[in-house]
C-alpha cells in the first residue's frame, strides 16, 4: 500500500498559528461579538444567583419574614428569563458560526486544489487531502465556535464570581483561590503533553483515510491477486499504532481532569473551614457562606470547562496545522506579478486582453526534472509550427509524457525557455494557456452525472447543439443515441456504466467541444479494441485539422500520418521525421514498428 510521507510538526501551541486561522472568522466578526455578549450576560447572570441565594438567607429565611419577598422573586424571573434567551440565542449564533467557517475554510481549501499545480498531488495521497477537507475542518469549526463560547463565558463568569468573592470577604476569597497557582503549573505541563498526542492521532488518522481510499479504489486488483489477508494485516498495523496513540492522548486527558478537581475541591475545602468558623465566631453571616461555598463550585466548574477546552485545543491545533498547510501552499506554477497586472488575477482574468494563440511551440535549451537527482530533459529543442501534428514515441520512462507537460505548462523547465508564437510562455497568463488545451487521456475521468453534463464540462454555456456537434465530430453520436435515455443517460461514478471505448469517445468530445488550438492525445486508444480504435482514429483525423497536437502513441500505426514522428530516448530526440523517412532510415522506429507490427499479426493469426 502506498504510505504518504507527511510532514511532522514538533514546535508547541503556536499562538501565529490561530492568529493566522481566525482571520478566516472576519465575515462572522457581529456574530463572534453578539456571542462573546452573550456568553457574558449569562456568566454574570450565573454569579447573580448565588448572591441572590445570600440575600434571600439572610433577610428571608434567617430572620424569618416576607417583607419584600415578592419583588425578590419579580427579579429572580426577569433574571430567569433573560438566562433562556441568551442560551437560545448562544446556540443559534454558535452553531451559525460552525456551519460557515467549515463551509469557508473547506471552500477555500477547494479553490486552493484547483491551483495547485501537478507536483503537489504527484506525492500526496487521497485519503491525505480528504482528511484535511473534511475530518480536521469539522474539528476546527467545533472548536472555534463552542471552544469560543466555553472561553468566553468561563473567563467572564470566574471574574465576575472573584469580584462578588473579594465584595463579600476579600480575606476568605484570596484563601479560597490560593489553589489557582497550581492550576495553571498542571495545566501548562499536561498542555504540552496532549498536544504532542494528538498531532500524532491526527497524522495516522491521514493516513488510515488514505488506506481506506486505496482499499475502496483497487478492490478489484486486491481480489484478483488474493491480497485480502495481507492488506487487513496492514490495516491493523496502521490502526495500531493510531489506537496506541489515542489511548496516550485519553490517558492524558483523564490525569488531567481529575487533578483540577480534586484541586477545586480543595478550594471548596478552604471555604468551608475558614468560611465555618467565621460563621461561628459571627464574622460573617450565614447567607454569605452558602453564598461561598456556591461560588467556589462554580468557580471551578468554569476553570474545569477551560482546562476542557484546551485540552480540545491541542487536538484541534493539530488539525488546524495541517488543513492551513495546505491552504497556504503556493502552487510551484503560477503567473508573474507583471502578468497578473495585465491580465488580471488567476480566476479573474480578463479574457478581453488575452492574446490570440496561433500554436507555434518552441523548446529552446529546456532541460527538467522531477528531482535533482534524476535530470529528464537536458537541453532539449524543439520547434513546432501551427496546425503541427507531432507524434511522440519512445519507452516507458524516455520521456514523453514530460515533454508534453511542460508544453501545456503543468510543469516548468528547470532551465531553458519554452515559447508560444515566439513569446516565452511564462509572459502569457496560465488560464490562456490552459483554456486552449484539449487533453485525452488513457484512460479518462468521467464525473458522476448524464453524458451531457459531461461533454459540457469542456465548455460550461455550451448548448446542446453545440454537444451534439461535437458528438458527431468524435463519431460519439451514434452510440450515445442507441442507449435508452440518450445524452441524459447517467455514466455513473467515474464514467462506470460506460465501457472504456465509450468513455473515450465522449471524452474526446468534451474536449473537443472548447475548440483548443493545442490537442494532446495521450496513448488515447491503447486500452481499447481495434473497432473502437478505428472510430476514434477517424475522428482523429477531423479533430487535428489545423490545429498542434501532440499525440504520445503505444500503437504505432495510429501514427502513420502524422507531420511528425520523435523518437524520445533517456531524455533524447534521436529520431525524426514522417513515417516513411524512419522507416526507410531503418534505425530505432524501424525496429520497433516492425516488432509491433509482427506482434499484431502473430495475434490475428493466434485469434483466427
Amino acid at each position: 500500500m502506498n504510505e504518504h510521507k507527511e510532514q511532522d510538526y514538533e514546535k508547541g501551541l503556536d499562538l501565529k498559528l490561530w492568529r493566522n486561522l481566525f482571520k478566516y472568522t472576519k465575515p462572522y466578526k457581529k456574530e463572534l461579538i453578539s456571542l462573546s455578549i452573550v456568553m457574558i450576560v449569562v456568566a454574570f447572570i450565573e454569579a447573580v444567583f448565588p448572591y441572590m441565594t445570600k440575600i434571600a438567607i439572610d433577610n428571608f429565611i434567617i430572620p424569618g419574614v416576607t417583607d419584600g419577598i415578592k419583588g425578590f422573586g419579580i427579579v429572580y424571573a426577569i433574571l430567569v428569563m433573560i438566562l433562556a434567551i441568551c442560551v437560545w440565542l448562544l446556540i443559534a449564533l454558535a452553531g451559525s458560526i460552525e456551519t460557515g467557517l467549515c463551509y469557508d475554510i473547506r471552500k477555500l481549501g477547494f479553490k486552493r486544489l484547483q491551483e495547485l499545480s501537478f507536483s503537489y498531488y504527484d506525492n500526496k495521497a487521497v485519503g491525505w487531502l480528504m482528511a484535511r477537507m473534511t475530518s480536521d475542518v469539522l474539528r476546527l469549526g467545533e472548536t472555534i465556535s463552542w471552544g469560543l463560547v466555553d472561553l468566553v463565558w468561563g473567563f467572564a463568569k470566574m471574574v465576575a464570581i472573584m469580584i462578588v468573592m473579594i465584595y463579600l470577604n476579600s480575606k476568605l476569597a484570596l484563601i479560597t483561590l490560593s489553589v489557582i497557582p497550581f492550576l495553571a503549573i498542571i495545566s501548562i505541563y499536561f498542555q504540552k503533553k496532549m498536544l504532542s498526542s494528538h498531532r500524532r492521532v491526527r497524522k495516522f488518522n491521514s493516513r488510515i483515510t488514505g488506506v481506506f481510499n486505496e482499499g475502496i479504489m483497487g478492490a478489484k486488483t486486491t481480489k484478483i491477486l488474493n491480497r485480502e489477508e495481507e492488506n487487513l494485516n496492514e490495516f491493523k498495523e496502521i490502526t495500531g499504532e493510531m489506537r496506541t496513540h489515542s489511548i496516550r492522548a485519553a490517558i492524558f486527558s483523564a490525569l488531567y481532569l481529575p487533578i483540577i478537581l480534586t484541586l477545586s475541591s480543595i478550594g471548596t475545602a478552604l471555604a468551608l473551614w475558614r468560611g465555618g468558623e467565621g460563621v461561628i465566631l459571627t464574622l460573617i453571616s450565614y447567607g454569605t457562606l452558602v453564598a461561598f461555598i456556591s461560588y467556589t463550585i462554580q468557580f471551578f466548574e468554569p476553570v474545569r470547562e477551560i482546562a476542557r477546552v484546551l485540552a480540545e485545543f491541542q487536538s484541534a491545533h493539530a488539525s488546524a496545522e495541517r488543513v492551513l498547510s495546505m491552504i497556504n501552499t503556493e502552487p510551484e506554477i503560477k503567473d508573474s506579478d507583471e502578468v497578473k497586472e495585465l491580465y488580471g488575477e488567476d480566476f479573474n482574468s480578463n479574457r478581453k486582453n488575452w492574446p490570440s494563440l496561433n500554436g507555434n511551440i518552441t523548446f529552446k535549451n529546456v532541460s527538467f526534472a522531477y528531482n535533482v537527482e534524476e535530470p529528464i530533459l537536458e537541453n532539449f529543442n524543439l520547434d513546432v509550427k501551427a496546425g503541427e501534428t507531432i507524434a511522440l514515441v519512445g519507452e516507458t520512462g524516455s520521456g514523453k509524457s514530460t515533454i508534453v507537460n511542460l508544453a501545456c505548462r503543468f510543469y516548468e523547465p528547470t532551465s531553458g525557455q519554452i515559447l508560444i508564437d515566439g513569446i516565452d510562455y511564462r509572459q502569457r497568463p496560465l488560464l490562456w494557456l490552459h483554456s486552449n488545451l484539449g487533453y485525452v487521456l488513457q484512460n479518462p475521468h468521467l464525473f458522476s452525472g448524464t453524458i451531457k453534463d459531461n461533454i459540457r464540462y469542456g465548455k460550461l454555456d455550451a448548448s446542446e447543439v453545440d454537444i451534439i456537434r461535437a458528438a458527431k465530430l468524435v463519431n460519439a453520436h451514434d452510440f450515445i443515441m442507441k442507449l435508452e435515455k440518450g445524452y441524459d443517460t447517467e455514466v455513473g461514478e467515474g464514467g462506470g456504466m460506460l465501457s472504456t471505448g465509450e468513455k473515450q469517445l465522449v471524452s474526446f468530445a468534451r474536449a473537443i467541444l472548447a475548440d483548443p488550438r493545442i490537442f494532446i492525445l495521450d496513448e488515447a486508444t491503447s486500452s481499447i479494441d481495434t473497432e473502437t480504435e478505428q472510430m476514434i482514429q477517424k475522428a482523429i483525423n477531423k479533430v487535428l485539422k489545423g490545429r498542434t497536437s501532440f499525440i504520445i502513441a503505444h500503437r504505432l500505426s495510429t501514427i502513420r500520418s502524422a507531420d511528425r514522428i520523435l523518437v524520445i530516448r533517456d531524455g533524447k530526440m534521436i529520431e525524426q521525421g514522417d513515417h516513411n523517412q524512419l522507416i526507410n532510415k531503418k534505425g530505432y522506429y524501424y525496429k520497433l514498428y516492425t516488432n509491433q507490427f509482427l506482434e499484431e499479426q502473430g495475434k490475428k493469426i493466434l485469434s483466427n
